[in-house]
């Protein structure tokens, strides 16, 4: 009878040690290094960043239920795409590390460095990306390296606090801080040649034929493999003083979109922090929700269990009736615990489903631009991936037909 007291005696005390909540702590402030000495226009490289991958999973994308189950949220997750992107692109402006910062669609390319992401997870609690790096030459400086962080709680205290910094700032601080060390890793001659072998890859783009005989590219499967630069053409041929003013204005295109996305960030900035903050406290409550459901369905399994499989010291009448009133009191208790699980889990659901509703779609149009070439109207209309790609295309199209055949040049 001992025995079996102490065994019930432990579930209650056990279900209140299951209520500890554990403070947080502060997160220590990360900055993205400042530039200390001004840089040489030419050792400057330029950096786009690509709008992020949405991380959304193959298997998953049709499968809304499944998809809520791991927070990921598609429209929401094509927003963020974008304003986290833009979040790195403030970042490293704001060291003067850099030249033009810029966000654009996967398909801008030939620029001295391009940043590629993925969200892992993005909730109001964690943010966790995958970031990739790579130069002009085809060198890799970060190689889908994670960067994560729990929220910093201070930005969540005021709107003030939220306009003022974000609550994941270390993360795109980390980021910047790691491509300024691997930027440091290259000496001023060779930042330049980096620099140069973007504008022939650009050049090499728009007129092939002409522009071939300046870079060597890799030998297939030899590593590291990147591009290397042969020789420079003359200062005053005139096809690539043609393709530098083409080059300008595929710069200021660029520019375009990157303010598109920039102001889209913008304006999605005051709603965003605010379903941030809110769906902090709701996968909060949801992970609470779901631990207590898991301890209180345990330990009453365990309630039941031991009410049922104690040793039994009925030898009188009264001793039986003793018995079976604890075995039952413990089977009670037991399932009692148990459902209060099952409810912890529906409340778990419903917290998921108030986070689910809270995942407003961030949608934007892109205004179409007109963009003049050499006296020639271009109109781009679409999306900012359509806009850019068709802009490519119609540069391709404009030089062959202006030109003809460069191969004469």
């Amino acid at each position: 009878m001992k025995c079996r007291r102490s065994l019930l005696s432990l579930v209650p005390i056990l279900l209140l040690s299951a209520c500890v909540v554990q403070d947080v702590k502060p997160l220590q402030k990360i900055e993205p290094q400042q530039a200390q000495r001004q840089i040489p226009a030419d050792e400057l490289l330029d950096v786009v960043v690509h709008t992020f991958d949405p991380g959304i999973p193959e298997n998953l994308k049709d499968d809304e239920d499944a998809l809520a189950k791991k927070r990921i949220y598609p429209d929401l997750r094509q927003a963020e795409s974008r304003y986290l992107a833009v979040n790195l692109r403030n970042t490293l402006e704001s060291s003067a590390q850099w030249g033009a910062v810029r966000v654009g669609p996967s398909t801008v390319q030939f620029v001295d460095l391009a940043v590629d992401g993925r969200i892992v997870e993005s909730t109001g609690k964690t943010l966790d990306l995958e970031i990739t790096a790579r130069d002009a030459t085809g060198r890799v400086w970060i190689d889908k390296r994670r960067y994560a962080s729990e929220a910093d709680l201070g930005s969540y205290k005021t709107d003030a606090s939220l306009k003022a910094r974000d609550p994941f700032q270390n993360v795109f601080s980390n980021i910047a801080n790691d491509l300024l060390d691997a930027r440091d890793r290259f000496a001023a001659a060779q930042l330049r040649e980096l620099r140069q072998v973007a504008q022939l890859q650009f050049a090499r783009d728009i007129a092939p034929e002409a522009m071939t005989g300046y870079l060597a590219e890799p030998p297939a499967g030899v590593k590291p493999a990147f591009t290397r630069l042969v020789r420079l053409p003359a200062e005053n041929d005139p096809l690539m003083q043609r393709i530098d003013r083409i080059h300008e204005r595929d710069a200021a295109v660029v520019d375009t979109l990157s303010g598109y996305y920039v102001g889209f960030a913008e304006q999605m900035q005051d709603s965003y922090g605010s379903f941030r903050r809110t769906s902090y406290e709701e996968v909060e409550k949801e992970d609470r929700a779901r631990t207590s459901a898991r301890t209180r369905t345990i330990l009453g399994a365990a309630a039941v269990a031991a009410s049922i499989f104690v040793p039994s010291n009925c030898g009188t009448r009264s001793s039986c009736r003793m018995d079976s009133a604890v075995r039952y009191g413990g089977a009670a208790g037991g399932v009692a615990a148990v459902l209060s699980g099952i409810k912890k889990y529906a409340d778990a659901r419903t917290h998921a489903q108030s986070f689910r509703e809270l995942a407003t779609s961030f949608q934007a149009e892109v205004a179409p631009q007109v963009v003049d070439v050499e006296g020639r109207s271009l109109k781009l209309s679409g999306t900012a991936e359509e806009q850019y790609r068709e802009w490519r295309k119609l540069l391709r199209e404009y030089h062959e037909q202006d030109v003809g055949s460069v191969s004469g040049y």
